[in-house]
């Protein structure tokens, strides 16, 4: 796959400014940050400020309300789960491989240790081509 310009690196194409969500705060405190910064995806972040895993608006749903349990008694540490994610320097098909090859739809993008920014589909959808923004959804929406 030849993804947008050839040297567009995971820190062209990411959205800056990914906020994380403490490991100990509530799921309706991280919805909430969810509903503010209009994101559907959080970073969750350990005592270091280190991203310890990722918590999606899909997650709080399905995880917690769907199972009966408060999500002010939760914590988005509990249902984080492991983190897939690329160096700030990584090419965009590098990036886009990631995304494909774990079926996520969120990537967080590192540098020093510490999360920078996020690539969502919607930024890949300003700059990708359209084809192979088709083909990147059919991959990463396709039945395992």
């Amino acid at each position: 796959m030849n993804s947008g310009h050839p040297h567009e690196t995971a820190r062209d194409v990411m959205s800056a400014g990914a906020e994380c969500v403490s490991a100990h705060e509530t799921l309706d405190r991280a919805a909430q940050m969810m509903r503010n910064s209009d994101v559907g995806a959080l970073p969750v972040c350990g005592s270091d400020d280190r991203v310890i895993g990722i918590i999606t608006d899909r997650d709080i749903v399905t995880k917690c309300v769907a199972e009966g349990h408060d999500p002010a008694q939760v914590t988005a540490g509990e249902l984080a789960t492991g983190v897939v994610w690329v160096p700030s320097d990584a090419t965009v098909q590098d990036a886009l491989a990631r995304m494909e090859e774990h079926q996520i739809k969120r990537l967080p993008v590192m540098e020093g240790g510490r999360i920078v920014g996020m690539i969502s589909e919607a930024d890949l959808a300003r700059h990708l081509p359209d084809d192979e923004l088709a083909e990147f959804v059919h991959r990463v929406y396709a039945l395992r």
